[in-house]
């Protein structure tokens, strides 16, 4: 959820409705906030973490095993990705 909170913010810059019944030269606390609204990433963290899926270990190895390279790959694209901040 975002969230803006400004502190010792001036009433003169508050909506009219807001400033009602506050002296003039103060200052008060202003806290925005969405209200439910959150991105779709966040959902699913939020899904993953509250309500893990039990995953087998013969599953998991075949996870793993779609995304093994050989040392010389691996190396490689870390080097690619290394000299790109280089640059």
């Amino acid at each position: 959820m975002n969230r803006i909170v400004r502190e010792h913010y001036p009433v003169e810059k508050l909506p009219e409705d807001l400033r009602e019944g506050r002296p003039a030269g103060a200052t008060v606390t202003v806290t925005v906030e969405d209200e439910g609204w959150e991105t779709d990433f966040e959902l699913e963290v939020e899904k993953l973490l509250h309500h893990p899926e039990p995953v087998s270990l013969r599953d998991a190895r075949a996870m793993v095993q779609q995304r093994q390279l050989d040392p010389d790959e691996a190396v490689s694209r870390i080097r690619a990705l290394r000299d790109e901040w280089d640059t």
